[in-house]
């Protein structure tokens, strides 16, 4: 009798870098460990028993030296800022910077060497596992650059663009490659972050917005006002 062959679930390239992030060598692994800079772009799944719900976890972390940066963070479907659930503060740089909580997130990751950018941008969302309460991670990629140019130094002398512009990407026909448009701005800002030398800020992640103070004080309800929110991490 034949034997049948064994079936195997063969995780796709594309899943493993929507879930995980940009797969470094190891030469440059060993450079930003020497460097002292630190970028955790992996996510969890965490259970909030006081609401009985699952949300997802990430970390804003990174940094930069004048050769080369790493950093990931994130932002909502619509390219907007998140709060913060609680910022982080340490003695050494280039490391974890804030924690953030929701039920959906967008990550950007950048890394940088010299001049050269690599940019990827991902949805994160809970998905309905089979067989289990427990929900999977769901994970898509919405933009892939690689070896973008930005002939800037914005870690230096150029360091007043910061915040406007953003690495240019092509294809290998040489057509020009852009990030949603949602997105372009948190881009822009996530490329200062991994100019950011000795980082010790958070650059997308942020306080909450309130409307407290407005009600309080009689205020036009449509103003708001920025609270830092001190709050711990389960």
């Amino acid at each position: 009798m034949q034997s049948r062959p064994t079936m195997v679930n063969k995780v796709e390239p594309a899943e493993v870098l929507a879930r995980q992030g940009i797969r470094l060598p190891q030469i440059v692994l060993k450079r930003l460990r020497e460097a002292g800079i630190y970028c955790q772009p992996t996510l969890s799944i965490e259970y909030q028993n006081a609401a009985k719900k699952h949300v997802l976890r990430g970390v804003e972390s990174g940094g930069a030296v004048a050769t080369l940066g790493a950093y990931a963070s994130f932002v909502d479907e619509r390219g907007e800022p998140l709060a913060w659930l609680q910022r982080v503060d340490s003695i050494g740089v280039n490391g974890v910077h804030a924690v953030v909580v929701a039920p959906v997130l967008v990550r950007l990751e950048v890394v940088r060497i010299e001049r050269t950018y690599d940019v990827l941008i991902t949805r994160h969302s809970l998905g309905v596992s089979a067989g289990t309460r427990r929900p999977q991670l769901e994970s898509l990629i919405l933009f892939y650059g690689r070896r973008g140019g930005l002939e800037m130094e914005l870690w230096g002398k150029d360091a007043m663009f910061s915040g406007a512009v953003s690495p240019v990407f092509y294809n290998r026909a040489g057509e020009t490659l852009t990030p949603p448009t949602v997105f372009q701005d948190a881009v822009a800002r996530i490329t200062t972050a991994v100019c950011c030398l000795g980082c010790r800020h958070s650059h997308l992640l942020g306080p909450r917005r309130v409307t407290r103070l407005a009600e309080e004080t009689g205020a036009d309800r449509d103003s708001e006002c920025f609270s830092v929110v001190q709050s711990g991490v389960a």
